[in-house]
């Protein structure tokens, strides 16, 4: 019996360790791929980090709203000091991130600017459903047109455009 409680012991502290979001950490940005997309060079002098903009999904850049998107994120946060909570990484290796700037974050501000949606999973209008909901309200950016297509849409009819 008390292997038993020893292996499961060991089992959720192994799980627990690797379940955890990193430590944030403060960086610069030093690049913007797209909407939902930078890279992020560590404080510490390590190698700029590629990240994903966690909750949210903007427009393809080749995509209608795609170039305003990457715009309003490099307005945002391009050369200017952030700070980064990984949460996972995605299937192409990036970190998927919550990212702050000026005590405010990230991807809210652009949700609410009409240039990207709330992720959605399933039935889940995502973590920023509210935000969309007052953008959609308000015809702010990509919520202008009358009925802005999901990335997710335009990937399967199109492919990926992603470049860089």
């Amino acid at each position: 019996m008390r292997l038993i409680k020893f292996r499961c012991f060991l089992f959720a502290l192994v799980f627990s360790a690797s379940a955890h979001a990193e430590l944030p950490f403060t960086g610069v940005v030093s690049y913007v791929t797209d909407g939902d997309t930078l890279w992020v060079r560590p404080r510490t002098g390590e190698a700029a980090r590629k990240l994903r903009l966690d909750g949210i999904d903007a427009p393809e850049i080749c995509q209608t709203g795609g170039v305003a998107a990457r715009a309003a994120l490099q307005q945002m946060v391009l050369h200017q000091q952030v700070v980064v909570t990984i949460r996972r990484n995605d299937n192409y290796g990036r970190g998927l991130a919550r990212i702050e700037f000026a005590g405010g974050d990230v991807g809210a501000q652009l949700v609410r600017a009409g240039q990207a949606w709330s992720y959605r999973w399933r039935r889940d209008p995502g973590p920023y459903a509210a935000e969309e909901a007052a953008a959609r309200q308000a015809h702010r950016g990509l919520f202008g047109d009358d009925q802005p297509e999901l990335p997710r849409d335009f990937r399967q009819r199109h492919g990926s455009c992603h470049v860089g």
